[in-house]
C-alpha cells in the first residue's frame, strides 16, 4: 500500500445558497482544490461524490456523471457515494483506497447536497431514509428523535446535565464567529440554548443542526509525489470505515456508537498513534448529544466524561482537544453529503497553519464523519510534514 497525501481542498460557504444547484456548488468547491494543488484537471484519473438526496430533494439522479462534465474532467471513471449523513467521509475513503493501492495517482473527491430549496417537510422525510424504513421510519421515529433518547440515556446513565449538553452550542457558534463560510456566524448563550424551542425532548433547537447547501472537495495524490508537487502535502496516515447496527433496537448501547468505535481503533492502528497525539478533530456534531457521544467513541474522553469535558473547557480551542473548530454541523452547517469533506477541508488547514481558529501548533488532526443511526462511520487522521 502506497502512502497517500491530500494536495488541495475546496469548499463552498455553507447555508441558503439561493440560485446556485448542484452542479454549481460541486464546480465551485473542486475547481477551488484544483486550484489548490496545483495540477491540471486532465491528470485526475478518477472521481467520487459524496451525495444524499439529490434525487429525492432536486430530483436529480447521475449526478458524479453532470459534475464530471461540468468540470471538463477525462473521460475517467466516475462514482455517486451514498452514506447518508456519511457519503463525503466514504467518498473520501474510496479517493484514498484508489490511490493507496495504486490504481490511480490523483483522485477527486467532492460532496455536495442542495436542500434549502425543499420544504422542511420533504427534507424530513428524505433523511428518514437514512435510518430503516420499516423499523424506525414507518415507526415515526425523527432523527431528533433517535439522538434525543441518546441524549435521555447519558444524562440517566452517567450524570451528564442538561447545561453540558447545551455548551457543546454555545462553544461551536463562538468557533464560527471568525469562519465566513459558516452558515450561523453569531454567538448563543446558554440560557437562549436552553430556552429555545423545544424540538425533541430534551433537545431544543440550538442542540440541533440547520438544513443547508454547500459542497467541499478534495484531491488526493501518493505522498510520494506530493513532496514535489505541494509546498504543504498533508498526509492521510490513518483511515477506517466500518457499518454499525442499523437500526436502535440492535443496539447495546444507546449512549454510544459501535461504528464510530470500530473506525477509530482501525484509523488509530494504521496510524501507529494514541489518541494524545491528536491536536484537534472534526466530529459528527448533528446534534449536541451527538459530540458529546463521539468525542467518548473515538477515546478522547472516558465513557460518561464527555459532558464533563466541555464543561471543563477541554474542547474549546486552547483546551486539551479542540473539536469542531470551525463551527461543527450544528453552527457551520450540514449540507448531507457535502459534511465529511467539510471536515477535511477544515483539519487541512488548520495542519497548514491557514485556520480561521488556528490551533498552536497543530501536527496532527482528525475527521469523523457518521451515517444513519450509527450504521456507519469513517474516521480519517491526517498528519502535516512540516
Amino acid at each position: 500500500m502506497r502512502e497517500v497525501s491530500v494536495i488541495g481542498v475546496g469548499s463552498t460557504p455553507f447555508g441558503k445558497l439561493e440560485g446556485q444547484g448542484l452542479r454549481d456548488m460541486a464546480t465551485a468547491a473542486a475547481n477551488e482544490a484544483l486550484a489548490d494543488a496545483g495540477i491540471d484537471r486532465k491528470q485526475i484519473q478518477a472521481f467520487y461524490l459524496g451525495n444524499f438526496a439529490s434525487d429525492s430533494l432536486v430530483g436529480q439522479g447521475t449526478v458524479a456523471p453532470l459534475v464530471a462534465n461540468a468540470l471538463g474532467l477525462p473521460r475517467i471513471p466516475t462514482t455517486k457515494v451514498e452514506g447518508a449523513c456519511a457519503s463525503a467521509g466514504i467518498a473520501f475513503r474510496h479517493g484514498y483506497m484508489m490511490v493507496a493501492t495504486g490504481i490511480c495517482d490523483f483522485v477527486l473527491v467532492v460532496g455536495v447536497e442542495k436542500m434549502s430549496s425543499a420544504s422542511t417537510a420533504k427534507v424530513t422525510q428524505a433523511l428518514s431514509g437514512a435510518a430503516d424504513i420499516e423499523t424506525e421510519a414507518k415507526c415515526g421515529l425523527t432523527f431528533p428523535g433517535a439522538f434525543a433518547l441518546a441524549a435521555r440515556r447519558h444524562m440517566h446513565q452517567y450524570g451528564t446535565t442538561r447545561k453540558q449538553i447545551g455548551l457543546v452550542s454555545v462553544k461551536n457558534r463562538r468557533n464560527a464567529l471568525k469562519n465566513p463560510k459558516a452558515q450561523f456566524r453569531k454567538e448563543v448563550s446558554i440560557e437562549e440554548v436552553l430556552e429555545s424551542r423545544m424540538i425533541a425532548d430534551p433537545l431544543r433547537l440550538y442542540d440541533c443542526c440547520p438544513i443547508s447547501d454547500g459542497a467541499a472537495a478534495a484531491v488526493l495524490c501518493s505522498a510520494e509525489v506530493a513532496a514535489e508537487l505541494s509546498k504543504q502535502p498533508i498526509d492521510v496516515i490513518g483511515s477506517g470505515h466500518v457499518v454499525g447496527p442499523t437500526t436502535l433496537y440492535q443496539t447495546k448501547d444507546l449512549t454510544g456508537f459501535e461504528a464510530t468505535q470500530r473506525a477509530a481503533d482501525q484509523a488509530f492502528e494504521m496510524a501507529r498513534i494514541s489518541r494524545d497525539d491528536v491536536d484537534l478533530a472534526e466530529v459528527h456534531d448533528c446534534f449536541t448529544i451527538a459530540e458529546i457521544i463521539a468525542t467518548e467513541d473515538l477515546g478522547f474522553f472516558e465513557k460518561g466524561k464527555g459532558g464533563c469535558a466541555v464543561e471543563e473547557g477541554a474542547t474549546q480551542i486552547g483546551g486539551r482537544i479542540p473539536i469542531n473548530t470551525a463551527g461543527g454541523l450544528l453552527t457551520k452547517g450540514h449540507p448531507v453529503g457535502a459534511t465529511g469533506l467539510g471536515q477535511i477541508y477544515e483539519v487541512v488547514r488548520q495542519l497548514r497553519g491557514q485556520a480561521y481558529n488556528q490551533v498552536r501548533n497543530a501536527e496532527i488532526g482528525l475527521a469523523h464523519n457518521l451515517g444513519g443511526t450509527g450504521a456507519v462511520a469513517t474516521v480519517h487522521i491526517l498528519r502535516s510534514r512540516n
